[in-house]
């Protein structure tokens, strides 16, 4: 069932690459850059979100990720390759199952990106958003600055309304907050915690009544946090030097 506001278009819960090589177990935890406590609590939060969203009648989709090198194209096969990074989420391994407690329930549809940020990109997806009047998404999963955003940047360009659920999404090689910013301000995507369901369930014609609120949550210490979350970049060598920011946690793994 798709969840619909009134007089607008429906809403729809996305849960991104919620799999065990992402979120659990020795690989995951050597690729993340924080601490790894921090993965689960992002499982436990999105398994919460899917149970509050499955109570409210609103629609839930999973998308997974498949990084066999059959699916590769050659610059992906090539960065690996210059990495030494091992493929993740193999198909039919354990590394490429939903973490648990995450599984789709009866009738709920999987879609499968096979080599490729965007759940867009994944056979089926926008079709299916498309036949079901979907007008607004809510995006939980991993990684926020890799396929979560991939996901969301494709979808505000398709006209869909964006909320990402900040409690349920952690990133991987950029501060979630700069991250979470990033998305607020380019694609307007609302940034909430899972909850209450209320925040996110809604139709973005329904949120007028909670603006304040979620202005006062979200925004009301920009102007202290304005430089922290957006560092200037670090002095060049040379003019001809891309620039590089400075980071506020540990560097993921270079090697993906």
């Amino acid at each position: 069932m798709t969840g619909r506001g009134d007089g607008g278009r429906g809403t729809v819960l996305v849960v991104v690459d919620v799999q065990n090589d992402f979120c659990v177990g020795p690989l995951a935890e050597s690729r993340y850059p924080g601490d790894p406590a921090v993965l689960r609590e992002v499982v436990a939060n999105t398994a919460r979100a899917v149970a509050a969203a499955r109570a409210r009648g609103v629609e839930v989709v999973f998308v997974r990720f498949l990084g066999d090198p059959a699916y590769q194209g050659p610059a992906w096969r090539r960065r690996d390759a210059r990495r030494g990074s091992r493929p993740k989420c193999l198909e039919g391994t354990w590394g490429a199952e939903f973490t648990e407690p995450l599984q789709p329930a009866e009738g709920e549809r999987v879609f499968t990106k096979r080599a490729c940020f965007d759940a867009f990109l994944a056979e089926g997806f926008g079709s299916h958003l498309a036949a079901r009047g979907a007008g607004h998404l809510v995006l939980a999963g991993v990684f926020t600055d890799v396929c979560v955003d991939s996901t969301a940047r494709t979808a505000f360009q398709k006209g869909l309304h964006l909320t990402v659920l900040r409690d349920c999404t952690t990133a991987l090689h950029v501060p979630d907050e700069q991250i979470l910013r990033f998305m607020s301000r380019l694609y307007d995507a609302r940034v909430v915690a899972h909850e209450p369901v209320t925040g996110w369930a809604r139709h973005p014609e329904r949120w007028a009544a909670q603006e304040d609120e979620y202005e006062e949550d979200f925004e009301d210490d920009e102007a202290e946090e304005e430089e922290a979350a957006w560092p200037a970049p670090q002095q060049r060598a040379h003019p001809s030097d891309p620039p590089t920011w400075p980071t506020t946690r540990r560097t993921a793994d270079p090697r993906g």
